[in-house]
């Protein structure tokens, strides 16, 4: 055998070695071939990827995928791709809307692998996809990374704008891919396969920043934004285009946005901002203001009641009846359905406890009950008991409402007011029963009082129906004639 023959030999057998290695690593890092992970790239027979986590749909329409970047099973391997990208396959690449994430579909014969891609404009909770033009009855894939670095995928769908829910049976199962998908970095991306074919494809996206929890069926914070695109599947990508990985800067095809970025609002959203500015103005403000002021006060003057009414009812009302009704009106909007949480239930309960409270107030200052043996009839305590309980009640429904109804401004209740009322009830409480207590000793004959000064007479008090009536003259409380 020649010199040239046992070359030509040689770099044959080189050739052979090299070409599978560089076939089977994937693109999404380089191979890992720690037989302790199990990637070993086959199959088990039952769906999964051997040793890889893959996905394992059991029914719930969800799956859970081991760490991402090992090496591919051979489901993961896309015809064609190497370290020059996807110029050459057949398949589309748009960034969608406020290019918060960027889609990547690619046919691989009666399947379609797709690659989502954040631009690292905001941090990465979940991503979306659903195959067609709206949200309600759309079939979605959602997937979100946890914190051992594995991949969560969950198939849901929703009636209505409201969060999707598992679907035990999809039309089409989609299978995680962490093999070619990418966690680390400022632009995580996440991929999956799904049967489909070369076709044009209509399509919705969302893009939330709050990672939900392992379990493909917990609870989805509502997305942050969202909408529709159309990706042309029979189209061929370009030369140099690196799939999403041309975010990094291979590939001007996906630009990440410049400057300032600011998510537009939704009219509901816009609805609901209006709802709870009104109901936090008149629950959370005005009405514990009426508290305080008849709290704080009634040891002081008489005058008391009179700002109380004001405050709870003129002021009051009508700003916490606007804000319901934008409540309602937000919801309608939204298209929710006859979906019912917490936070709407307490809403109507508040409701109508505040209109309850106003008409207990009116009855007690109005309608004078001569029965009672004691000081005060039973009604001023439910009263108190009552407005104590709406207060308390409203701290809850502003948090519920922040936390739950929207996720995306969180908060805690404003505790002040209740240090406030708490502060008060413990000094003044005391102090005003001094005060009545006194005013019943000193009350024992009747005084003729005159003057020619109008504001001398400073008030004239009732206690109760069945107290003696009495005046406060320079400062003095004396017992009026009968």
């Amino acid at each position: 055998m020649s010199v040239t023959t046992k070359k030509c030999f040689l770099y044959i057998l080189l050739a052979l070695f090299f070409i599978p290695l560089i076939v089977a690593n994937p693109r999404g890092g380089p191979g890992n071939d720690n037989d302790d992970n199990g990637n070993d790239g086959g199959h088990d027979g039952d769906g999964d990827n051997d040793g890889d986590g893959g996905a394992d749909n059991d029914g719930d329409g969800a799956a859970t995928n081991s760490p991402a970047g090992g090496a591919g099973g051979a489901s993961a391997n896309l015809p064609g791709t190497n370290s020059t990208g996807l110029g050459g396959l057949q398949g589309d690449m748009q960034c969608p809307g406020s290019e918060l994430m960027c889609v990547t579909g690619i046919v691989n014969g009666s399947s379609i692998t797709y690659e989502l891609q954040s631009t690292g404009v905001q941090p990465f909770g979940w991503m979306a996809i659903g195959f067609g033009t709206q949200m309600p009855n759309t079939p979605m894939v959602i997937l979100w990374a946890n914190a051992d670095g594995s991949i969560t995928l969950s198939q849901r769908q929703a009636p209505a704008q409201v969060m999707p829910t598992p679907v035990a049976n999809p039309p089409k199962v989609a299978t995680a891919v962490p093999q070619l998908s990418s966690l680390t970095g400022s632009q995580p991306k996440v991929v999956f396969t799904i049967p489909g074919t070369a076709s044009l494809t209509n399509l919705i996206w969302a893009f939330g920043t709050t990672k939900p929890a392992e379990p493909a069926g917990s609870t989805l914070l509502q997305h942050i934004d969202s909408g529709t695109f159309t990706l042309d599947l029979t189209k061929t990508l370009p030369g140099g285009v690196n799939g999403t990985a041309g975010i990094n800067g291979t590939s001007s095809a996906l630009p990440i946005p410049k400057g300032s970025f600011t998510i537009p609002f939704l009219p509901y959203q816009k609805l609901i901002i209006a709802h709870a500015a009104f109901v936090s103005l008149g629950f959370l403000i005005l009405l514990p203001s009426g508290v305080l002021l008849a709290r704080l006060s009634r040891t002081y003057n008489n005058k008391w009641f009179k700002g109380h009414w004001i405050i709870q009812f003129a002021l009051a009302g009508p700003v916490i009846i606007t804000g319901c009704i934008l409540g309602f009106i937000a919801v309608n909007a939204q298209g929710g359905g006859e979906t019912h949480t917490n936070h709407k239930t307490i809403g109507v309960v508040l409701l109508a406890l505040y209109i309850a409270q106003c008409a207990l107030g009116a009855f007690i200052h109005f309608v004078k009950i001569r029965v009672w043996r004691f000081n005060r009839p039973p009604q001023n305590y439910y009263h108190a008991i009552l407005g104590l309980t709406i207060l308390g009640l409203s701290f809850y429904q502003a948090w519920l409402g922040f936390t739950q109804e929207w996720p995306n401004s969180t908060g805690r209740p404003p505790v002040i007011v209740a240090v406030a009322y708490i502060g008060g009830l413990a000094y003044y409480l005391p102090r005003q029963l001094r005060q009545e207590k006194k005013s019943r000793r000193r009350a024992e004959r009747p005084v003729s009082i005159r003057s020619n000064n109008a504001s001398d007479y400073e008030e004239i008090h009732e206690l109760n129906p069945n107290a003696t009536r009495f005046m406060v003259f320079n400062g003095n409380r004396y017992r009026l004639e009968s």
